[in-house]
């Protein structure tokens, strides 16, 4: 492994290793008596954190991409370039973790939401899961995951030189990753924001999706099942009502 190549690994593993540390540590409910700024930032950090913790693994073959070319092309730059890349990634993923904190912040003021920040509403859960399972079939969600599947591809229509252009590329490459996975991320309020089980289950299932040969065929699988649960939910809700 190049250099450039061996420092971008090192410092991949370690800002995931730094994530799931943090989530880790983290308490098992973080329920307020009321919202504050305060309170909103560090939902914010903590959606961010998780955001990092179950994104990053998956972009790996394209971060390690990315240090190979800037190695070759630039050899002294391509620490910098490559750490400009994922700061392009992250930042992508940052803006999502505000939409997530303040949709988290709306089911709350709604008293929608349990301790462990989980949807009380089994309709609204149902909902959730019916749209994440239908969205794994649209073109949107099929060409993003193709984006993201393959770094040479990516390289190849989109590469940029420097420490810019390489945010801007971590940037791109983490809209692809966020046009791929919202829905999926959005499932964090059916199983449970706070549930570390369920945040792994699905950190796993982004990276057999992104990673794995039959990738498409799992996330298109995927959807069916998830269409599938939030129809039972609804017809268990209906038959009790």
């Amino acid at each position: 492994m190049s250099p450039a190549r061996l420092a971008a690994a090192a410092l991949l593993a370690a800002l995931v290793a730094l994530s799931w540390a943090f989530l880790l540590a983290m308490p098992a409910h973080m329920a307020p008596a009321g919202w504050s700024a305060h309170y909103f930032a560090a939902m914010l950090l903590m959606w961010a954190v998780m955001m990092a913790a179950m994104m990053l693994p998956s972009a790996a073959p394209m971060v390690l991409f990315h240090a190979r070319i800037s190695g070759q092309r630039a050899p002294r730059r391509a620490l910098s370039a490559n750490a400009s890349f994922l700061l392009g990634y992250v930042a992508v993923w940052a803006l999502f973790s505000a939409a997530a904190t303040t949709l988290q912040w709306t089911l709350s003021e709604a008293a929608l939401l349990s301790p462990m920040m989980q949807v009380s509403s089994k309709a609204l859960a149902a909902t959730f899961l019916i749209a994440a399972g239908l969205y794994q079939w649209t073109p949107l969600k099929q060409s993003c995951l193709t984006k993201c599947r393959s770094p040479l591809d990516f390289v190849m229509a989109y590469w940029r030189e420097g420490r810019w252009g390489s945010f801007v590329m971590g940037a791109r490459h983490g809209a692809f990753c966020l046009g791929c996975c919202w829905m999926l991320m959005l499932l964090l309020f059916v199983g449970g924001v706070m549930n570390f089980a369920w945040i792994l289950a699905l950190a796993a299932f982004v990276l057999v999706e992104k990673l794995a040969p039959a990738g498409h065929w799992a996330g298109r699988a995927a959807g069916i099942a998830l269409v599938g649960w939030g129809c039972l939910e609804l017809a268990y809700l209906s038959l009790n009502r």
